[in-house]
């Protein structure tokens, strides 16, 4: 779709990727807030400068372009007013190898092909090739710890439970229902949860979470779910990473490092 015919036509192609623009800014960030006025200062440039979406890269790429080069502007991440989990966040975030985080958040949760993350980081395959491979291995090298798994389909808790064991995490318990969920994180305090949203007796793995979530304080949630959009409104607290069904490995593999990682403490269990 050409972006020239008007501002009904743009808002009607931003529209389409907001929510998935909003889930990069906020999981890069580490904050609801933060990223959405990242997204919002994206907007603004577009509203300013639309040829980007000239350049045959993609609407959706096009849109990442503008937001990353603002945010490659603005330090990668900027220093912004942050305490307790947030604030030891942003000290992970600053040691790991510069562009490693984006290229590995763009390919393997965004679903980006290497070409067009080569575009929208305006470098080219080789150099994406080796940050995507620095990511994981720094990452995944970085912190061990405690998972408890919600998920109703026996085949896909199996997979994830797997998955979850090679990268070098113990498994707290794999829950079908609320009523599991919550007597497994009360039972053995997990460091992260990974959660399905519709659970074997229709609870909502969403409750269940805000359960320990309200019992045990702040810690890194990656919520799966068929419909990622239906909890990316902006009208309440979303989560950092959210993973579409259906998954790939890969996309399990960084959102498990990268939500472990980001949320670390000297606190977190072997």
């Amino acid at each position: 779709m050409s972006v020239s015919s008007g501002t009904t036509d743009l808002s009607s192609l931003i529209g389409t990727h907001l929510p998935y623009l909003r889930r990069y800014a906020r999981a890069l960030t580490g904050s609801q807030s933060s990223g959405d006025a990242y997204a919002a200062a994206t907007l603004e440039a577009i509203l300013q400068d639309r040829s980007v979406f000239e350049g045959g890269i993609g609407d959706k790429a096009a849109l990442f372009k503008v937001y990353h080069t603002i945010w490659a502007s603005s330090g990668s991440p900027v220093d912004i007013e942050a305490s307790g989990m947030e604030a030891r966040a942003q000290e992970h975030m600053a040691k790991l190898s510069p562009n490693t985080r984006e290229a590995l958040l763009l390919h393997s949760i965004e679903d980006f092909n290497v070409s067009e993350v080569a575009a929208i980081m305006n470098t080219d395959e080789e150099e994406v090739e080796l940050l995507l491979k620095t990511a994981r291995q720094e990452m995944e090298d970085a912190i061990s710890g405690r998972v408890l798994i919600i998920e109703d389909e026996a085949i896909i808790a199996m997979d994830l439970e797997a998955l979850v064991a090679e990268m070098g995490h113990r498994i707290t318990g794999v829950a079908r229902t609320h009523k599991e969920a919550v007597a497994l994180g009360r039972k053995e305090q997990p460091d992260l949860i990974l959660a399905d949203i519709q659970l074997a007796d229709n609870s909502s793995g969403i409750d269940a979470v805000n359960e320990l979530l309200g019992e045990f304080g702040l810690m890194p949630v990656i919520f799966i779910t068929a419909f990622p959009e239906r909890l990316l409104t902006g009208e309440r607290p979303e989560p950092a990473f959210l993973i579409s069904k259906p998954y790939r490995e890969d996309q399990v593999r960084s959102a498990v490092s990268q939500a472990m990682f980001f949320a670390s403490t000297e606190t977190l269990k072997g």
